[in-house]
């Protein structure tokens, strides 16, 4: 065996049918890039009224672990229901449309709906178990973008309003306040 063969100076190597050595824990099906065309998208996972979701990137299409990726398509004068995310993060670009975010603002002495208005080309970020929705107000054209969540399915959970109300996050509250949110 050649110096240079990892299995003799990592054990935790293994060589694949091509003789080429990898981690032993990296199964083959995380060995390749997976390439997701429009036509393969997927419409079965969650939906909200008002809008259609379709999975790109998640653990049915490609076998991801920490990650879900898909588009959102709200058609033009249309709101979609409330809803949010249980424990996803998400990060949403938006592709065409100008779409609007709206969200209960609950950090002042009243409750205030905020409303997002986007353009192509930005960007908005969605806390875990934020209320939010989405709202399309062109008359003519559809609203698209582009989602990734930080868990490998889509996690949707309808709201009958845009409040906390509905929202159980199953854990034990937070006391901690985020670097650089003020407060004392």
């Amino acid at each position: 065996m050649p110096a240079s063969d990892p299995s003799r100076a990592r054990p935790d190597f293994i060589r694949t049918p091509s003789g080429v050595f990898v981690p032993a824990d990296i199964d083959a099906f995380h060995r390749v890039l997976h390439h997701v065309v429009p036509r393969n998208l997927i419409p079965d996972t969650g939906q909200t009224s008002g809008m259609r979701r379709l999975e790109a990137i998640s653990g049915k299409a490609v076998g991801a672990t920490h990650l879900w990726m898909g588009q959102t398509h709200v058609p033009a004068s249309t709101a979609s229901g409330n809803h949010h995310h249980g424990e996803s993060e998400t990060a949403i670009y938006v592709v065409s449309g100008r779409p609007v975010f709206v969200f209960l603002d609950v950090a002042g002495d009243q409750p205030v709906e905020r409303r997002i208005q986007t353009a192509p080309g930005d960007y908005v970020f969605v806390p875990p178990y934020v209320p939010h929705r989405e709202e399309n107000p062109d008359p003519e054209t559809e609203a698209v973008v582009v989602i990734a969540r930080t868990t490998q399915e889509a996690i949707v959970v309808n709201l009958h309003a845009l409040d906390w109300s509905e929202v159980d996050t199953g854990t034990p509250p937070r006391t901690g306040r985020p670097a650089g949110s003020g407060g004392p």
